[in-house]
């Protein structure tokens, strides 16, 4: 009965347009500037408040909802960007479900045709198993969108399941360290040598790395070191509504 429910106020939220985002940066190390914001999705529920992708997101998934929400962000976080600045990327995640399913290179398109922005300037975000669950059609659907400028990155990389062989197969443009191994450096030696070492896999198949879940001084200059090339997290911005975003920082490392 709860979920029947649910289902229904998600339908209604998609109509009276509950979805709201929220914007967190990407901070470029190496020239020091904020360089892509990543769009993220909430839910402005009438009676449970303001409510998180995980909280919605797998009974988006279960019901095929997840295709109508995900089109709505697609072309808002599109037309956001085109607002806020000329030259910054904007990323939106794909989950698995939706990125098996028939039609999306069609939909993000069309999403990018409505809103005007350059193929080249929108990024999507998907989780490494993506790869194993269906890789020819993810191959297929990523070779339509790559060719007319759309840029692939691996969320949370480290924890899934796949293969090294699949950042030669596929053709990603970056990857994202997950938090939990930013946030083991201030602990572990073993921990920095597994991000360094990581990084330098990145870099070794050309892919630009950025690491999540950076909230202190202290591991923007151990990544800094690393060389690697991006970090995101609280000590650089959290997530928050177009109108917040302040794009004017520098850190000094």
């Amino acid at each position: 009965i709860q979920r029947r429910e649910m289902e229904k106020e998600f339908r209604e939220a998609l109509s009276e347009g509950q979805f709201k985002l929220v914007y967190q940066p990407r901070y470029d190390i190496k020239t020091s500037r904020i360089a892509a914001i990543e769009a993220l999705v909430r839910w402005q529920h009438p009676r449970h408040g303001l409510l998180l992708p995980d909280q919605f997101i797998p009974l988006a998934e279960e019901t095929g909802l997840i295709i109508a929400m995900s089109d709505i962000v697609l072309e808002k976080a599109c037309r956001d960007l085109l607002l806020l600045s000329p030259d910054l990327s904007v990323s939106v995640n794909i989950s698995a479900v939706e990125f098996n399913t028939v039609g999306l290179a069609k939909r993000v398109k069309t999403a990018l045709q409505k809103s005007g922005l350059e193929p080249s300037r929108l990024e999507l975000e998907i989780t490494e198993n993506v790869t194993i669950s269906n890789p020819e059609v993810t191959l297929e659907t990523m070779t339509q969108l790559k060719a007319i400028g759309v840029r692939f990155v691996i969320d949370d990389f480290g924890t899934g399941y796949s293969a090294l062989s699949y950042l030669k197969r596929f053709p990603f443009d970056g990857i994202k360290l997950d938090k939990s191994f930013v946030f083991a450096m201030e602990e572990s030696d073993n921990a920095k040598i597994i991000v360094e070492n990581i990084i330098g896999l990145g870099k070794a198949y050309s892919l630009a790395v950025t690491a999540e879940g950076v909230e202190t001084a202290e591991q923007l200059k151990r990544l800094k070191q690393y060389h690697c090339d991006e970090a995101q997290g609280y000590f650089i911005g959290k997530p928050v509504a177009l109108d917040e975003l302040n794009l004017d920082v520098a850190f000094s490392m």
